[in-house]
């Protein structure tokens, strides 16, 4: 049966639908320009995590054979890695870069040394730390048998890690915190004098190994906080008549069409009394979008020039 507008109510209630279909068809014409904007949420800033310091009063090796420092570090690059979040610069390439530039000869890594690799990298952000803590405490009563503890014990294990988050465009500390864990269980069980471990599985199964992992959620909680205010950017590669070759690619979420802004690099800017980079003068080139986001395995990315010109090896590319 047919519906007919009777009242002034109904009257009232067409014109609504009118607008928000009229709403609909009108804002929707937006949406491409501001996909590029949606897109761009998607991409991965790049974090260099280098090999922690070991502060324990005990050398405990790791089921490696690795000091605790290193293999944490390990621990939490491998947990940035399978997150899937974000571009983990691989610990070769950190030590590389360390070689060439006579970084860290004195077995440490200063947050100058760490800003200065991960510069050089293209990294955002650079994660150095301390192993504080790290190692079993057992409580209870009981008596011993050959040399064994045996009774009623309460076994706990505590990692602690104090990390420093560096901001290598600038060499500033941006946030100095600690992550601290502990695991506990209670009952029958026999003194364990050391700490050893003979493969990951018997590492992960153990109240040390639950502990580092809580630790290192923590830390990898902190980085999320810390490169929520860091903007993104890239590298020009390459610069000539055909296009520009940026370092990111779909490993990094770039996906094609998405455009960004390139600037040029100008004087560093240091701080007199701190000795600090405030950044550099830098000035706009132009705009260009991504055709190709798959060469070197989706490391890099070919654009097309949309405005601009001058365009060089090392510009900073942003997204605005």
């Amino acid at each position: 049966m047919p519906y007919f507008l009777e009242t002034e109510g109904d009257l009232m209630m067409l014109k609504k639908l009118f607008i928000i279909i009229v709403s609909f068809i009108v804002f929707g014409n937006f949406f491409p320009a501001n996909l590029n904007t949606a897109q761009l949420k998607g991409l991965k800033k790049r974090v260099a995590v280098f090999e922690f310091e070991d502060k324990t009063d005990h050398r405990v090796r790791w089921w490696t054979g690795q000091p605790v420092g290193s293999g944490m570090a390990d621990m939490l690059t491998t947990a940035l890695v399978e997150s899937g979040q974000y571009q983990v610069m691989e610990r070769t390439a950190l030590e590389q870069v360390m070689k060439e530039q006579g970084l860290g000869q004195s077995g440490m890594v200063t947050p100058e040394s760490a800003a200065q690799v991960g510069k050089l990298l293209g990294v955002e952000l650079a994660v150095i730390g301390a192993v504080t803590e790290f190692g079993h405490k057992q409580g209870g009563v009981g008596g011993r048998v050959k040399g064994f503890g045996l009774g009623v014990k309460k076994l706990s294990a505590a990692v602690g890690v104090d990390v420093r988050f560096v901001d290598t465009t600038t060499g500033e500390i941006l946030d100095a915190k600690s992550a601290r864990a502990e695991e506990s269980s209670h009952g029958l069980s026999v003194s364990t004098p050391d700490i050893s471990f003979s493969d990951k599985k018997a590492f992960d199964e153990s109240l040390v190994g639950k502990a580092c992992r809580q630790a290192i959620q923590k830390i990898q909680e902190m980085i999320g906080q810390q490169m929520n205010n860091l903007a993104w950017q890239a590298k020009v590669v390459k610069a000539d008549a055909s296009g520009v070759i940026i370092n990111a690619g779909a490993a990094t979420g770039v996906e094609v069409g998405m455009e960004f802004v390139i600037y040029a690099p100008g004087e560093e800017l240091i701080d007199p009394d701190t000795g600090l980079s405030l950044g550099t003068e830098e000035e706009k080139r132009g705009r260009i979008r991504v055709i190709d986001n798959s060469i070197g395995n989706g490391k890099a990315s070919k654009c097309t020039v949309i405005e601009g010109s001058g365009f060089s090896r090392g510009d900073f590319v942003r997204e605005n």
